[in-house]
């Protein structure tokens, strides 16, 4: 007598992370490899399985991340990054393109051009749960806040190796700001 097979159980982070895999090798550098990203990674916002409830802890001190996934070469690590009420980046840019998609709560983006010497406001959005963006350097200066009451968790798809580099975090901005 044998016994039937036992189904592989495929949990949504694996799903994510086969469907992100497949979005980067089947597309175009550049644009199209961020529409593709963002096309793979809205489907899972949302799902609270998704992320185990350790992945979902915040830090007092700072927005925390946590790291779910590299790819074997380096082609994209996935993460979430988890925001308390009222925590902030410092104004940034990016090493790679980038995809964020908004899990749960709200995030508070202001968007900005070097001008010389200082930074121009360029625009700003808020992004709730389901809310996919893309970023694609250079001309990626921006701050993102946490501005709901609650903890906002967002996931960010890099294509860099996080786990190698430790941040997507090209460079810091300290310039002054205007309107």
């Amino acid at each position: 007598m044998t016994t039937p097979p036992v189904s592989r159980i495929i949990t949504p982070l694996a799903a994510l992370t086969a469907d992100l895999d497949a979005a980067v090798r089947q597309s175009a550098p550049g644009l199209a490899r961020v529409d593709a990203v963002g096309d793979a990674l809205a489907p899972f916002l949302g799902d609270p399985r998704l992320l185990s409830p350790a992945q979902c802890v915040g830090d007092p001190q700072h927005y925390r991340q946590h790291l779910l996934h590299v790819a074997d070469d380096g082609a994209f690590s996935l993460v979430a990054l988890v925001w308390l009420p009222g925590q902030t980046t410092p104004i940034h840019d990016h090493l790679s393109w980038c995809v964020v998609g908004v899990h749960a709560g709200e995030e508070h983006e202001i968007r900005y051009l070097r001008v010389g010497d200082r930074l121009v406001v360029d625009g700003e959005d808020v992004a709730g749960p389901g809310s996919v963006a893309g970023l694609l350097p250079p001309g990626d200066i921006h701050q993102v806040t946490n501005s709901a009451p609650t903890t906002t968790i967002s996931l960010h798809v890099y294509g860099v190796d996080v786990r190698r580099l430790g941040s997507s975090i090209r460079r810091r901005y300290d310039l002054p700001v205007s309107g």
